[in-house]
């Protein structure tokens, strides 16, 4: 399948207009297929005979994908059959320099009039084909193709992640155009595809193992400074004039992961937040009061890690919260273990590495874990097994002096606390108005987990812990 341009990475097969044992000759119109623009023609670009369709009409297709496979030279074998296009593997054969090249005239979309021949490089065989009967694609770049006979390719011994030892993994132009944009290894993808080619799904598979899915309004912790947000801006848009009035910025990385997975996120789970303004004058009080205890010298002690234990607290008492949603099996899956993700910036980008088995950890336990969780993001040296199955995230938009959020949960997980900044404000304490410390929480959770009294209850539990800190232990 051609690139027929404007970046569109796929089309339709609406009608082929040759059959296998047909001649074709080099600018004749072979197939009709449709992209989201048109539907376009689409010409041989060379002569033989049609040796089989490997695509019927009505399969959509990716560009660079072979859908024709011909027979072309003076001296080739008898054609041999060729599998269905289910079962047989892309196959294009080196190119077999045309006499006439020089007078080559642009007949295929997105073809130049070029002057020189150019070569495609060598892919693993399909089982059935034989020497020459050559599978040629359409081509997907600008190029003059030609054909030649392609022999069966022996089996190659396989690594780890299913690739053939020692080869360039397969993949189509825009899979590894992706692939690059999303920082990801190709030959550590395991391909699905068929003939052991990497498809979209599987490049996205491997960022998502790579980088958690981020919130789109989450925090660093309090323990993360604002300086420490990367500004990939100044580092990937070109250089403009002073007086500019645009300028572009490459979306990549851990950015582009982040906002792939804020929409998929935002339009399959149906989200719902609530919000609970009160006092928290306690909690404060208790956190100074643990600075100053000697048990617990040389820990980190601050509001995080109380409201940390506040949400293990509220799960405890509402453990239905703490659950996934399995589209594919129709099921909801409680999790008994709680792996607290905390969102953190660093110079990768925000990422939310979590606590494993926050659950089962002492109030020291979880301090240290904190600890070792915003010095590895600020160093930039969380790994992918940190960020990966997380069920519950805290992100503190209160270091920013924001009041509250309406947060975008991580996919798989159920619900996403936003934590707002801790002001002195007049509040009505015993009767009296007096200065108290006031927060708010928003609590945005998978409707289709957690209804409204199951989330009520839940945050209301946090904040009654935040409120009576005494709570932490009488309710643990």
């Amino acid at each position: 399948m051609p690139d027929v341009g404007e970046g569109l990475t796929e089309a339709e097969i609406l009608k082929w207009y040759v059959q296998p044992g047909d001649t074709v000759t080099d600018g004749q119109v072979v197939c009709e297929v449709e992209t989201a623009k048109a539907a376009v023609e689409l010409p041989i670009p060379f002569d033989g005979t049609v040796h089989a369709l490997l695509f019927e009409e009505g399969t959509t297709v990716d560009v660079g994908q072979v859908i024709i496979s011909v027979q072309t030279g003076e001296a080739q074998a008898p054609e041999a059959a060729v599998a269905p296009a289910a079962a047989a593997a892309p196959v294009v054969a080196e190119a077999a320099e045309e006499p006439a090249a020089a007078a080559r005239q642009p007949v295929l979309v997105g073809y130049g009039v070029s002057q020189a021949s150019t070569k495609r490089r060598p892919r693993k065989a399909a089982p059935a084909a034989q020497n020459g009967s050559a599978g040629v694609a359409l081509p997907a770049v600008p190029a003059q193709p030609e054909a030649a006979a392609a022999p069966a390719a022996a089996p190659a011994a396989l690594n780890g992640n299913g690739h053939a030892a020692g080869e360039r993994p397969l993949a189509k132009p825009p899979v590894r155009k992706l692939a690059k944009d999303l920082g990801i290894d190709l030959a550590s993808v395991v391909p699905t595809g068929e003939g052991g080619v990497v498809t979209r799904e599987d490049v996205h598979a491997a960022a998502a193992a790579a980088i958690a899915p981020q919130t789109a309004v989450s925090a660093p912790a309090p323990a993360v400074s604002a300086a420490a947000v990367p500004v990939p801006a100044q580092a990937e848009a070109s250089a403009a004039a002073g007086d500019a009035r645009e300028t572009r910025i490459p979306v990549k990385g851990v950015r582009k992961v982040t906002a792939q997975a804020m929409v998929n996120s935002a339009f399959t789970a149906p989200h719902v937040t609530e919000f609970i303004t009160f006092d928290v004058t306690r909690t404060m009080k208790l956190v100074q009061e643990l600075k100053e205890d000697p048990d617990l010298a040389g820990l980190r002690i601050n509001p995080l890690l109380l409201i940390a234990k506040a949400v293990l607290v509220a799960i405890r008492r509402n453990p239905d919260v703490n659950a996934s949603w399995d589209e594919a099996a129709q099921e909801i899956v409680l999790k008994h273990y709680v792996n607290l993700g905390i969102a953190a910036a660093t110079p990768r980008g925000l990422i939310v590495p979590n606590i494993k088995d926050a659950h089962a950890k002492t109030l020291g336990e979880l301090s240290t874990a904190l600890s070792e969780l915003v010095a590895t993001a600020r160093d930039g040296k969380t790994s992918p097994a940190d960020m990966q199955n997380g069920t519950i995230t805290i992100t503190n938009v209160g270091v920013f002096g924001v009041d509250t959020g309406t947060p975008i949960l991580n996919p798989g997980e159920s619900a996403i606390l936003a934590v707002g900044a801790i002001k002195l404000q007049p509040w009505v304490h015993k009767g009296k108005v007096k200065p108290r410390h006031v927060t708010t929480l928003a609590l945005s959770f998978d409707h289709r987990l957690i209804d409204g009294e199951l989330g009520s209850k839940f945050l209301a539990d946090i904040a009654a812990v935040l409120e009576h800190p005494r709570r932490l232990v009488t309710w643990a």
